[in-house]
């Protein structure tokens, strides 16, 4: 437990050291909000979507707000200690406590990064369900929290693997939007990360309600990355110096 919290105030404090983190999590929430709802603000309103365009445009910001940032810092929790965390496990650090580090650390992050973009929405869009429409857009985001890192011990480069992140969150983010530019998708779009988290977030925010099946897939996407982050940390780390329990 000790190893847990250090680690996880180490990786904080790596956070906060860094202007960009900070500088992304507080302004690029309100330039994706209301940048997303003003570029909606002109579409024809959908006989099947009973929020106005502007609204679902900013959501449909908050949504992608969260997932971008959440995803990046994925992203790089498990790029930029590669090498820290081969040493540590050379010497007997048990790579599971290195992984829990960083995975208890993205949620942190994700909970406040959600906790801003909530406030910015909250600012232009009364919620129905205020505490159903935070926990949801949470989820949103540690969906890409966990994308992020698999990418990360996919791919141990930033450059490349933040390509990977912004363009899969914003093709999804705009497949998985009820926009009339977005008509006609296929089926297989059910299966983007964003799509069920969307429609929870929407139901929330516009009726106070939400769909079990749209939770429980969100919660399966979730463990099914969290399955895959650890196998492909395990593996990674197992080059280098065993695991250990």
């Amino acid at each position: 437990m000790n190893r847990i919290q250090t680690g996880i105030r180490t990786n904080v404090s790596t956070f906060l050291r860094t202007p960009l983190n900070v500088v992304l999590a507080l302004l690029l929430p309100v330039v994706v909000i209301e940048g997303w709802g003003q570029a909606m603000a002109g579409l024809p309103t959908l006989p099947t979507v009973e929020a106005i365009p502007i609204d679902l445009g900013r959501l449909l910001g908050a949504i992608f707000g969260v997932a971008i940032i959440a995803g990046l810092m994925g992203l790089a929790q498990m790029i930029s200690a590669r090498a820290a965390d081969r040493r540590l496990v050379q010497t007997g650090y048990p790579p599971r406590t290195l992984l829990a580090t960083r995975l208890a650390t993205l949620g942190g992050v994700t909970v406040v990064v959600a906790a801003v973009n909530y406030g910015v929405l909250w600012l232009t869009i009364s919620p129905e369900a205020p505490v159903l429409t935070f926990v949801f857009l949470v989820l949103a985001g540690l969906v890409y929290a966990f994308l992020g890192a698999l990418v990360g011990a996919l791919l141990p480069r930033l450059f490349e693997g933040s390509l990977v992140v912004v363009f899969l969150a914003m093709m999804d983010a705009f497949l998985s939007g009820d926009s009339p530019l977005a008509a006609d998708i296929p089926e297989f779009v059910e299966y983007f990360p964003l799509y069920h988290p969307k429609e929870l977030l929407q139901e929330a925010m516009f009726q106070g309600t939400y769909t079990t099946g749209d939770l429980g897939f969100v919660a399966g996407y979730l463990l099914v990355l969290l399955v895959l982050v650890t196998v492909v940390f395990g593996v990674t780390m197992r080059t280098s110096g065993g695991w250990s329990a």
